[in-house]
């Protein structure tokens, strides 16, 4: 039996690593001080977040969970769960580093909406348009998160710049389907009655669409805020500071217990954010 029925035929061969790296490399060259500028607005957006988040004393941020809590979830053990594991994460030392790990996702979300909602409306409306978008939102959301370190180190250097490209790239994805699809889904009648009444399509959008589709788009947002804290400890081996970074301090120290804790506030901030954000749109107290 030919042995290139058993063997793919090392004859074959196609070189993608050269042309990248040299597509890269031109991009360092000629559009240096693009990605300079372009670093320094994202230094002064993150100093911007981190100042503040900063301003908020440690019982002022428990107070403030334990009341979105009791007013969205009306569970006032709820709250006080919720309020004792954020004390945890100040008890066990943590707490400054939890504010760092804040800025970086809080900075991240905040781009990802700016882009990731707009677009969504867009495609929504043109079937062509989500035809061409879709396979690139499967493919960001299939492409493991550490490829996504690559460019932005390149382009970006170290530090906490890249790492807010790389989990903006990761997170954007859910809020840009999910608004697309929330706006389709919209029932038809319920446009055709609004542009009945003599609505344009921004006021139809605005005042129909949009509420409408709010709930889906609110899911969006919770994934998009969920993978954005799934990349602080992928975004910490870059550079990026907080619990991300002690994680990882811990791997390389064989310091379990540093590790563990770090992992495990974590874990607090996005059980909190997450229920958080799920129970803004509920029915009788129970998240969606």
């Amino acid at each position: 039996m030919p042995d290139w029925l058993l063997r793919f035929p090392e004859t074959i061969s196609i070189n993608i690593q050269d042309p990248i790296n040299d597509a890269i490399d031109y991009i360092l060259i000629h559009w240096d001080a693009f990605f300079d500028g372009f670093t320094n607005v994202l230094l002064a957006l993150l100093r911007s977040v981190g100042s503040v988040i900063n301003l908020i004393p440690w019982w002022v941020m428990i107070l403030l969970v334990f009341t979105l809590t009791v007013r969205m979830t009306k569970k006032v053990s709820r709250a006080i769960f919720y309020s004792l594991l954020l004390f945890f994460i100040g008890a066990v030392g943590l707490w400054s580093l939890m504010y760092e790990t804040l800025t970086i996702i809080v900075t991240s979300v905040i781009i990802s909406l700016l882009l990731g909602f707009p677009l969504g409306i867009l495609i929504s409306f043109s079937k062509r348009s989500y035809a061409i978008v879709r396979p690139v939102l499967d493919t960001m959301q299939t492409m493991p998160s550490f490829v996504y370190l690559i460019p932005a180190v390149m382009l970006f250097g170290l530090g906490n710049p890249p790492a807010v490209i790389a989990t903006t790239i990761y997170a954007i994805p859910p809020i840009v389907r999910l608004t697309c699809h929330g706006i389709q889904q919209v029932d038809r009648e319920v446009v055709e009655a609004s542009n009945a009444f003599g609505a344009t399509k921004l006021q139809t959008l605005i005042k129909v669409q949009i509420p409408q589709a709010m709930p889906t788009i609110m899911t969006g947002v919770n994934q998009t805020i969920m993978m954005a804290i799934a990349m602080v400890v992928t975004c910490s081996m870059i550079g990026a500071r907080g619990l991300g970074a002690e994680v990882i301090s811990g791997i390389n120290r064989l310091d379990s217990g540093r590790g563990f804790a770090a992992g495990t506030a974590i874990v607090i901030v996005a059980i909190v954010m997450d229920r958080l954000t799920q129970s803004i749109f509920k029915k009788d107290g129970e998240a969606l």
